[in-house]
């Protein structure tokens, strides 16, 4: 049940007046609907990975409640049911989306220096949304070891931070001090921000519909018959496959993110138009935000801490290995490891010339337009980023080397289907159009006064309905990141 689908609305149109006018009197009671109409949500995904997510929930309550207990009588102990807790948690993720990879590298490599082995994989169904909640179970446990925030007691509350269907699939991954306090209020329908979350939910429909699912068409139909494409055509598939992917996530993330504000919650932000990037650091501060900012704190920086010693050289250790560990949790494959790897080897230049910890600005002429050097770094920034998705969107290291291969070597005419790109490229005019506005000039509008500046909510939401049912694939693609 994707979001933008019939089934969902007629799904949310009972969430909803259930929610706000059956059970408005008192929070725990809208907690209560939140965490059934939740796991209905997610049964309708994957019922059978149901009782997995409430076996993980049951487990890491208690744990928090250990831990919350011993933080200050034994804090010995309390480190070591974190500890435990997290490596339960990684067990979690190492058993059902990485031991058949490890056991297919492992006869691989056993296989190539000539020993045969009787290794064989395990028939593992992935759960849906593995990667996201069980983060969350993860810095829920090492928020409270840390001292900021206090075990919630209210089983129904943690169960309902863990299992929020708008966010349960794909993100973002809300930190649990935030989100708890929110849950802790009755919440009254708040017009102005179910106003916004409509807004958003049209946007990001906009954005997956009309962008992703446009470009899906003639990018999957390069890639996935590589052999039989010039470097041409590879190089441009390759270069509208952020843009699809950018367009797909962040459309997720718009519509989960609406979808909550429409409940009276509001969830992080997941993107900030990362394709205005000077350099790598950069964009990884506006791309993914959730999972970045949690592998920072989590992973980086503990690192960081560990490797002072060896200054600087410490600090790209951390990032390289950060950055493996962000690959590998997109999936079990040598290419995502790659894809990680690379982008750690990015930042080795901002580590060695300092720019690693400053935040650039935009430079602008008097028009408030980006001056050419900025463009340019934004360009390359943009190359550097579509080049390492070619390990991301490949299947195997054998699909990379052909497709780069072909790409070094083999140039010839373009493969262009005027029909199925025209108009993902007028939607994708008017996406770039919006970043750009919302990035340089966020506080102007199109319409300044007047009786347009007046009904400038009902303009911009009507013209995201029109485009949608104009432009839009209805039936299009499942979410890219639903299978990470």
């Amino acid at each position: 049940m994707v979001v933008n689908s019939i089934n969902f609305l007629i799904f949310f149109v009972v969430v909803f007046t259930v929610y706000y006018f059956l059970l408005s009197s008192k929070n725990k009671l809208q907690n209560g609907w939140l965490l059934v109409t939740s796991y209905f949500f997610y049964g309708f995904a994957e019922w059978k990975m149901i009782p997995l997510l409430f076996i993980s929930t049951i487990v890491f309550y208690f744990f928090g409640l250990a831990i919350g207990k011993n933080n200050e009588k034994n804090k010995k102990l309390a480190s070591i049911l974190t500890t435990s807790g997290v490596l339960l948690g990684i067990c979690l993720l190492l058993y059902f989306k990485y031991l058949n990879f490890f056991i297919t590298s492992f006869s691989d490599f056993f296989n190539l220096i000539g020993l045969k082995t009787n290794l064989h994989t395990f028939n593992i169904l992935l759960p849906i949304g593995i990667s996201f909640f069980t983060f969350k179970l993860i810095s829920y446990l090492i928020e409270i070891n840390r001292g900021h925030i206090e075990p919630t007691k209210d089983f129904v509350e943690f169960a309902t931070y863990i299992s929020f269907f708008p966010t349960i699939l794909s993100g973002p991954i809300d930190r649990p001090k935030p989100f708890l306090a929110q849950l802790q209020k009755k919440r009254i329908l708040d017009y102005e921000l179910a106003s916004e979350g409509l807004k958003r939910i049209f946007w990001g429909m906009f954005m997956k519909m009309c962008v992703a699912d446009r470009l899906a068409i003639y990018v999957d139909a390069i890639f996935d018959n590589a052999a039989h494409h010039n470097g041409t055509s590879l190089t441009f598939a390759s270069l509208l496959y952020p843009i699809q992917m950018y367009a797909d996530f962040a459309g997720y993330s718009h519509m989960a993110i609406g979808v909550a504000c429409i409940l009276g919650i509001k969830v992080t932000e997941n993107f900030k138009r990362p394709f205005f990037s000077q350099n790598i650091a950069e964009y990884w501060r506006k791309w993914h935000i959730s999972l970045t900012g949690w592998l920072t704190d989590y992973v980086f920086m503990p690192l960081n801490i560990r490797f002072r010693n060896i200054e600087r050289w410490g600090s790209i250790f951390a990032i390289i290995l950060t950055f493996v560990l962000i690959g590998l949790w997109h999936g079990a494959a040598w290419t995502f490891a790659l894809f990680g790897l690379y982008h750690g080897l990015l930042y080795i230049p901002l580590m060695l010339s300092g720019a690693f910890f400053k935040k650039s600005k935009i430079k602008k002429n008097n028009f408030g337009l980006p001056v050419f050097a900025s463009v340019y770094k934004m360009l390359g920034t943009y190359l550097l980023v579509a080049f390492g998705l070619i390990l991301f969107r490949t299947t195997s290291l054998d699909s990379t080397g052909l497709i780069i291969g072909k790409i070094a070597t083999d140039w010839g005419n373009l493969f262009f289907d005027f029909n199925t790109l025209s108009n993902g490229f007028i939607c994708l005019l008017i996406l770039f159009f919006k970043d750009f506005k919302d990035e340089f000039f966020p506080e102007k509008t199109l319409f300044q006064k007047g009786i347009l500046h007046k009904y400038y909510y009902e303009i911009s939401v009507s013209f995201y309905i029109i485009l949608i049912l104009f432009f839009g694939i209805l039936d299009g693609n499942q979410f890219i990141y639903f299978k990470f």
